[in-house]
């Protein structure tokens, strides 16, 4: 009878503050209830915010007249480009419809290269005031353009006709036998110019108004009489958000007048946009400014598409309920004693609202996990005596060439390679904007590829790299991206929900460094989710799709996403590279003196280059010489 086999020996777990389990978990899960009071304060700021009372004026909103006027702008002017003798056409016809009211008009003009586009055309914003007893104002406003791709019936003559109707209410009448309307503020109506260009008659409004700093409340009208539900915009172009009282005013009217409830951007949506403040309708540069603004429409986050936009498309009943909203909004904010707060930061729950100051402790409170873990870790590289200096200097070559690929992105951009303009977000529904600069890209994906051929010439791995070493360099990229998460918190707290995720993720590297290779990137690529939820945000919420990565370098290129994110990121970009060479099996740290060749990086590249020729060239020659 054969022996019996002796039982598998199990295989002995690494002991914990080993170099094989270098990340303390039982530090980092501690470290988690630091935020139970975040948490709970953030509980406590949860309100539910009342709106201002209704006015005492019945709402006397002509839907008929509205939807003539819509009509009229709409098939007389189908074409309203900025620049056009369309638009020049349709704001003077503004101008004759409150003519007959007594109520003056100012025409602001000025000219400005269109985003998107390489035309520099002339802009109108009309500017009809209503003096009120306070020098307080509320601004009511709708833009007059379109993109040309059709009429513009509901994206927005609607608007424009719902303006001229709450503009009549103020006016003063040329009848002696009228009366009229006494306001408690100053309102202004304004009809803006571009609004469908990155809104930049709201830009221009809001720079160059003279009274802009008493501006207490905006209220937008955007395509009014869609088939979609009521809907309050929110995003600025900054991270705040406008008024708690504002918005609940508005969705209680909004609520009465329609019967259905206002629709936001939810929760998560309200984050991505704090953390990356973006907005396509013109309540945006109110609302970075510090003026509370928001826009009533019938669309989505993305103004509706104008092909198709026409005067049979459009809904009479949605158009009469969200002019009667807005008219009952306007008076509501009228005859409010204190119609608004500024701009803070908050998101809005259900029908409560959390205040944004919480939700960045909160934020705040997560990135302590992986600081203190990230920090242990570092301790335990030191009390083993691993070297951490050519770690950091082949974080430092990963950083040069970063900062190499953000200088040849500006060169590009400064030759005008990406477009240009102002900082304004280019319109969706524009060709350039789906039109890929294919030349443009593959260049600066050329001189990238030379930067990184030159730059990798001492990050290869050129001997066997030993589990020392490569401890060594994901804890110096780990502590690089927590120096970038710090300095996130001090420009924009909200922006932590990019780059919480990848911390988290990739903090456990080290611990999987000596497993299967698939599982190293599996937690590598968890750790992307985050970076890539503004583009999942851009391609699905704004319906950019597979054109997302390029909207995004345009917004970058025309300077509306600030240099300093565009930094932070290539910051972490260098870190997030050597992460990825540890998980992959190419991580080698920055050779010494005695593992360098004689030649630098660029020498080196010419001698290959040099005699690469001179290997293809020997074979002519040997053919000559026998030929002669």
């Amino acid at each position: 009878m054969a022996a019996s086999l002796p039982p598998a020996r199990r295989r002995r777990r690494a002991r914990r503050g080993s170099l094989e389990r270098p990340v303390s978990s039982q530090l980092y899960r501690s470290a988690f209830l630091f935020c139970s009071l975040p948490l709970l304060l953030a509980a406590f700021t949860v309100t539910t915010p009342a709106p201002l009372s209704r006015p005492l004026l019945p709402p006397a909103f002509d839907a008929t007249a509205t939807l003539q006027l819509t009509r009229e702008l709409a098939t007389t002017y189908p074409d309203r480009v900025p620049g056009s003798s369309g638009a020049l056409a349709a704001a003077r016809w503004f101008r004759a419809q409150l003519a007959p009211y007594g109520l003056p008009t100012v025409t602001d003009t000025w000219r400005q290269r269109l985003p998107g586009t390489d035309r520099t055309v002339t802009l109108r914003n009309v500017v009809a005031v209503a003096r009120g007893q306070s020098p307080d104002t509320i601004v009511v406003m709708a833009h007059r353009d379109d993109t040309g791709a059709g009429p513009g019936a509901n994206d927005d003559a609607t608007g424009t006709a719902a303006l001229l109707e709450l503009a009549r209410g103020y006016a003063r009448p040329l009848s002696a036998a009228q009366a009229a309307v006494q306001s408690a503020h100053t309102i202004v109506f304004l009809s803006t110019d571009a609004g469908s260009f990155g809104g930049l008659g709201a830009v221009r409004f809001v720079t160059r108004s003279l009274d802009r700093g008493a501006i207490v409340a905006v209220v937008n009208l955007d395509a009014l009489a869609g088939t979609g539900p009521p809907r309050i915009e929110l995003a600025g172009d900054r991270p705040r958000s406008p008024a708690v009282t504002l918005v609940a005013t508005a969705a209680s009217r909004i609520l009465e007048q329609t019967g259905q409830v206002a629709r936001h951007p939810g929760f998560l949506g309200q984050l991505v946009d704090l953390g990356f403040p973006f907005s396509l309708y013109e309540q945006g540069p109110f609302v970075a400014r510090g003026i509370p603004a928001i826009t009533l429409t019938t669309a989505g986050n993305r103004p509706p598409a104008a092909f198709g936009d026409s005067v049979d498309r459009l809904a009479p009943g949605k158009l009469k309920a969200m002019g009667r909203a807005a008219q009952e909004l306007l008076g509501s904010l009228n005859q409010g004693l204190e119609v608004a707060q500024g701009t803070t930061s908050s998101v809005w729950v259900g029908g409560r609202v959390l205040r944004g100051w919480a939700i960045e402790l909160v934020l705040v409170a997560l990135l302590l996990p992986f600081v203190v873990a990230a920090v242990d870790l570092f301790a335990l590289g030191r009390r083993h005596g691993v070297r951490l200096a050519p770690a950091l200097r082949a974080l430092r070559s990963r950083l040069v060439f970063w900062a190499f690929a953000g200088v040849v992105f500006t060169c590009f951009r400064l030759l005008g390679a990406f477009g240009g303009g102002p900082a304004r977000p280019p319109n969706p529904a524009l060709p350039a904007t789906g039109n890929w600069p294919v030349l443009a890209l593959l260049g600066l994906g050329a001189v990238l590829v030379l930067g990184w051929v030159v730059a990798r010439h001492r990050l290869v791995p050129r001997r066997a790299v030993e589990p020392e070493e490569v401890l060594a360099g994901q804890t110096v990229a780990l502590l690089a991206l927590a120096i970038v998460a710090l300095l996130v918190v001090a420009t924009n707290p909200f922006a932590l929900l990019f780059v919480l995720p990848a911390l988290h993720a990739w903090l456990w590297l080290p611990q999987v460094q000596r497993g299967r290779p698939p599982a190293r990137l599996a937690v590598f690529c968890l750790g992307l989710l985050g970076p890539a939820i503004v583009l999942a945000s851009l391609a699905w919420r704004f319906g950019l799709g597979l054109d997302a990565p390029w909207y995004l370098i345009q917004l970058v290129a025309v300077g509306y996403v600030p240099g300093t994110p565009v930094v932070f990121a290539l910051a972490g970009a260098a870190g997030a590279a050597q992460l990825a060479a540890a998980a992959a099996g190419r991580y080698a740290p920055y050779p010494d003196a005695r593992e360098r060749p004689p030649r630098g990086p660029l020498r080196e590249l010419v001698r290959a280059v040099v005699l690469a020729l001179r290997t293809r060239r020997a074979p002519e020659e040997r053919l000559r010489a026998v030929g002669s």
